[in-house]
């Protein structure tokens, strides 16, 4: 099941109400037992979705709006295993994964098969999809290969660590960039200070949100920002020329997913907090 959203330009999302804010920009259900959820964006026509095997191993299939024989065919793939235990398996290969581990899938690559190592205890896998130029190697990503950083502080409620965990300098990638930020206990802002990247769009995927608890989503131009209330397990699209930070009701995490022209990871605008409307 895949869901489609076009471009938008920045001028008309200034007159748009909360409503059609959220049905741009929101994407309310990623995962569903059994079931592969996907959504398109023509913002540099990124896919993002979830994976959820619970009583059988699901498939990741084609979907008519790509017109490819098969899923990769002109695509790379980023896979993060969310919660609990599982396995990738791509074209034969078994990947197991645990929280945080990733595989980067390669163009080409024709069958992805998404397990669970225990049904009581379902893998969630949240993975990104952009198109790709030319074929690199399927690869995993552990924890030795993760690359961290140690961001913010406590004084400023954005203490967090950032992990990168897709980046062409860990493994070869075409212009998919994915990692996860991990907000530390006290803090709530993530991405400060914001910033936008004209060379890149991306997308957050907020989870360990606590029950009755949320995180408000900063978008927009510096000088027209919008917020949206969102919950845990959802995700939002961020076009090139909109800032993307939060701040969350607690700590959280989230995982950023990037592409576009430059792999530069620093190529960004940034702008300080009292510059902001």
């Amino acid at each position: 099941m895949i869901e489609e959203r076009w471009g938008t330009h920045p001028g008309d999302v200034k007159h748009y109400d909360t409503a059609q804010l959220r049905k741009e920009f929101l994407v309310e259900k990623v995962f569903e037992p059994d079931a592969v959820l996907m959504t398109y964006t023509h913002n540099d026509r990124l896919i993002i979705g979830g994976a959820l095997p619970v009583k059988e191993a699901i498939k990741l299939e084609t979907v008519p709006l790509i017109r490819s024989e098969y899923f990769c065919e002109r695509r790379e793939l980023g896979i993060i295993c969310i919660e609990n235990e599982g396995v990738v398996s791509v074209d034969g290969t078994d990947y197991a994964l645990a929280y945080k581990d990733a595989v980067y899938v390669g163009r080409g690559s024709k069958e992805v098969i998404f397990k669970s190592k225990d049904a009581s205890k379902p893998a969630k896998f949240y993975f990104a999809s952009s198109p790709a130029h030319k074929a690199y190697p399927t690869a995993p990503i552990t924890e030795e290969m993760r690359r961290t950083r140690n961001l913010g502080s406590q004084a400023t409620s954005n203490e967090r660590i950032l992990n990168q965990i897709i980046l062409s300098e860990i493994v070869p990638c075409c212009q998919l960039q994915m990692g996860l930020t991990e907000l530390q206990i006290g803090s709530v802002w993530n991405t400060m200070p914001p910033h936008t990247h004209s060379r890149r769009m991306e997308a957050y995927f907020y989870f360990k949100v606590p029950a009755e608890q949320s995180v408000c989503h900063f978008m927009g131009e510096p000088q027209e920002t919008r917020h949206l209330f969102m919950l845990n397990e959802q995700a939002v699209i961020s076009p090139s020329w909109s800032i993307h930070s939060a701040a969350g009701t607690s700590n959280y995490t989230f995982i950023w997913a990037m592409c576009g022209e430059n792999l530069a990871y620093d190529d960004m605008d940034t702008f300080t907090a009292d510059k902001l409307k």
